[in-house]
């Protein structure tokens, strides 16, 4: 069909072809002249071997040894059109959208990586899922299978366009199809009242061991039907009633011993929990201790046992342990003291046969003033207690319920009830609280799916078309004027342009996140409620009120939607050679961008509808990806794309070295902003085991400068054969066992 003949002989610069999966192939321009020709056929336009050839030869000429496939499309369309052959330049673009559909199926590197168990991008990118078993690797074939899918046929042109060009991500994506919501506050409650999860049912517990164990279930069974994590929102408080009623049993065991009714026992007060020796007592006051002695030890049993099946049980096809969280602390009944006490006590031995740190769940102690934070409070010995254990464990963090904006209006410290008025967050960060269309409470709520919006990019393109980063004549870097002799009108001119231009750009991305969110809010809607069994039976709220074949759009209005960022130190540091950590004026840049992200999101529910918020980002691995594909586009910028990952959300960078109280200072302010979510880290050098005051001067850092929740990082080294642990920066070798199977645990995310 075609003319074969052959094309006359160019200086031929182009050796090679790099393919979308990696492979680099010979590079052949009669595949570039057969595919031009096809498409010229298809669409009926003439044949015309010299165009193809022309386009060929041009593409062959261009001045690099290495070209990639997508260079080479672009120049064929560009050939195309500038012949005038708009027919054939339209049957080529569908000839690439066609085959990019089929050969956007993961790549074989990626592949690769998964069967080899080698790390990468795409293994690390869930730090709670082990890639490495069969179930994980599975898990893994199927999410780069769907993520091709999603951006073919689900998302919209402009999306796409904006996904392609680093500005956002989303996240979740390959659970997208599914239309599930990301997570929930657990109110167990309602699952104590007994619950069918769709393949079994459970009566109500009558006795704390049973009551943990259902604890469990709930979130391992319902993170089954969800894409992010599971939270508890009030731990003592839920689980307070069956201490009581093992206490009760405890007695009836006494009873059926001594043929003494001890009925009259079953309401005495008791002012604590606590185990005494019973050798001295006798008739009322002995069976009274002794059941105590009893409870409290099943009660530690208990808390054990459900530490053990947080840190091991795994959901979703047995590839994942479940993300989990407990929020505690406020419950200041008999009860309650006794819940919290044995949880910081079995997560301080640690769990295992060498006493292992935990990593789930992950727990947060509830910092209220007049109960669980100041020396005259009925909690402070419980909250010096949790500082203990957060010395030695990682764990509790700390959420500060008197911050001025976790506060709630109805909170009476006489209402048993009172949980329903506090704060609580996912181990994450991820904060529900307020709400547009129902009760403003975190219990029985969760987030529905969130964008992250990459502000580095926009700082790097504003500062180039402003001229703050510019190439010197012949240069491949980009370098900064930050720094450079330079008039001050000059210099309040061109960063007056650049910080205009920044939130021009800004804004077209925000309004594209808030709509992505939204497009994919109409296609969650549309699910049923029996696609969520135990989910959709009254644990989220409004939810028993819906039929099985009803869709679930009225009630998961209830939830938020994130607009989240990433990197705000290194845009400030494109925008004015400085970050927030370090400059008063880049401080003031950062809260302005902050704040506008705030006030657009507040925008955007209203004309939405939706709970629209903003998140300070927690997942860590997309730092690096927006830092690989900025730097692959603009090189490595000093101070910006120089580096392997971007400052987590409003940080200061790691590198810089400040002060806990400075870095406070800095952070706290941009609480109050990121209501969906954010978390103030402190790095600690050395061992804190035995220096739980340190954790308790953190704590009060948060209550100084209102910051919402935190948490205290430091070194924590074990070893895998006999238990030992320390916090030395590096231990090679166990100095108890002499193993050199040692394991390093660093915190990641919450």
């Amino acid at each position: 069909m075609f003319n074969n003949k052959k094309y006359k002989k160019e200086i031929t610069m182009v050796k090679q072809v790099e393919k979308r999966d990696g492979r680099i192939v010979k590079f052949n321009r009669a595949k570039i002249i057969s595919a031009i020709q096809s498409a010229m056929v298809d669409s009926g336009d003439e044949v015309c071997q010299d165009i193809a050839e022309d386009i060929s030869n041009k593409i062959a000429e261009t001045e690099t040894e290495l070209l990639n496939v997508d260079s080479i499309h672009k120049q064929v369309e560009k050939g195309l059109s500038t012949a005038g052959l708009k027919k054939a330049l339209k049957m080529y673009k569908s000839y690439r959208t066609k085959r990019d559909i089929a050969r956007k199926a993961p790549s074989r590197k990626a592949f690769k990586d998964i069967i080899e168990a080698k790390s990468s991008d795409v293994t690390r990118e869930n730090a709670n899922m082990n890639a490495d078993t069969p179930a994980g690797m599975m898990m893994k074939f199927a999410s780069e299978n769907t993520k091709p899918y999603v951006i073919d046929v689900l998302l919209s042109e402009k999306v796409k366009e904006g996904i392609e060009n680093n500005l956002i991500h989303i996240h979740d994506l390959d659970y997208f199809p599914s239309r599930s919501l990301t997570c929930l506050q657990h109110p167990l409650d309602r699952l104590f009242e007994g619950f069918n999860a769709g393949h079994g049912s459970c009566r109500s517990p009558k006795r704390i061991e049973t009551a943990a164990i259902q604890s469990c279930i709930s979130m391992e069974t319902i993170q089954n039907e969800m894409h992010g994590g599971q939270a508890i929102p009030a731990f003592d408080f839920y689980l307070a009633p069956y201490v009581r009623k093992t206490f009760i049993e405890e007695l009836n065991k006494l009873q059926d011993i001594t043929k003494h009714s001890l009925s009259h026992l079953y309401d005495v007060e008791i002012d604590d929990y606590l185990k005494k020796d019973t050798s001295m007592l006798e008739g009322d006051e002995l069976y009274k201790q002794y059941a105590i002695n009893n409870t409290v030890e099943r009660v530690h049993q208990s808390m054990e046992a459900f530490v053990h099946n947080a840190e091991m049980i795994h959901s979703r096809g047995g590839n994942q342990v479940v993300f989990s969280s407990i929020n505690y602390g406020t419950d200041t009944s008999a009860e309650g003291r006794c819940i919290i006490r044995e949880i910081l006590s079995t997560t301080y031995d640690g769990v295992g046969v060498n006493g292992q740190t935990a990593i789930f769940p992950i727990q947060v102690w509830k910092k209220k003033r007049g109960v669980s934070y100041l020396p005259s409070d009925k909690n402070y010995d419980l909250y010096k207690l949790a500082c203990k254990v957060s010395a030695k464990r990682f764990f509790p963090n700390f959420v500060n319920l008197d911050a001025t904006f976790n506060q709630h209006e109805l909170w009476r410290e006489d209402n048993p009830k009172r949980y329903e008025h506090e704060i609580a967050t996912m181990g994450c960060r991820t904060r529900v609280w307020e709400n547009r269309f129902g009760d403003k409470t975190s219990i029985g709520r969760g987030n529905l799916s969130f964008t992250t919006v990459n502000i580095v990019r926009i700082a790097i393109e504003s500062a180039i078309e402003s001229g703050l980063l510019f190439k010197k004549k012949g240069g491949r870097k980009f370098e900064s004027i930050h720094n450079n002799d330079m008039t001050e009108t000059f210099r309040k001119d061109i960063y007056e342009k650049c910080e205009k231009l920044f939130f021009e750009k800004l804004d077209k991305v925000l309004i594209l996140a808030a709509i992505q969110l939204d497009e994919r809010y109409q296609f969650q809607k549309k699910a049923l409620k029996k696609q969520f069994p135990l989910l959709m039976s009254g644990m989220w709220n409004g939810s028993e009120k819906l039929n099985s074949d009803e869709s679930i759009e009225t009630v998961i209005n209830q939830g938020t939607l994130g607009i989240g960022f990433i990197g705000l130190a290194e845009a400030l540091i494109a925008l004015t050679g400085k970050h927030h950590g370090e400059s008063d004026h880049s401080q003031k840049l950062g809260l302005k961008i902050i704040s506008h992200m705030r006030d657009k999101a507040n925008e955007f529910s209203e004309l939405y509808q939706h709970n629209y918020s903003v998140l300070a980002t927690p997942a860590e691995g997309l730092s690096g990806k927006f830092t690989k594909n900025d730097k692959e586009k603009y090189g490595a910028i000093n101070g910006i794309t120089d580096k392997e990952y971007y400052t987590n959300s409003n940080h200061i960078p790691v590198y810089y070295k400040c002060t806990p109280s400075h870095k406070a200072r800095i952070e706290g302010p941009y609480h109050e902003l990121t209501r969906g979510g954010h978390i103030f880290y402190v790095e600690m050098d050395g061992d804190a085991t035995h220096n739980p005051e340190a954790i308790m001067r953190i704590v009060d850092l948060m209550d100084m400068y209102n910051i919402g929740y935190c948490s205290v990082n430091h070194n924590r080294n074990r070893c895998l054969d006999c238990g030992y642990e320390n916090a030395d920066k590096e231990m090679k070798t166990c100095p108890k066992c002499g193993s050199e199977n040692i394991d390093t645990l660093q915190r990641i995310t919450g």
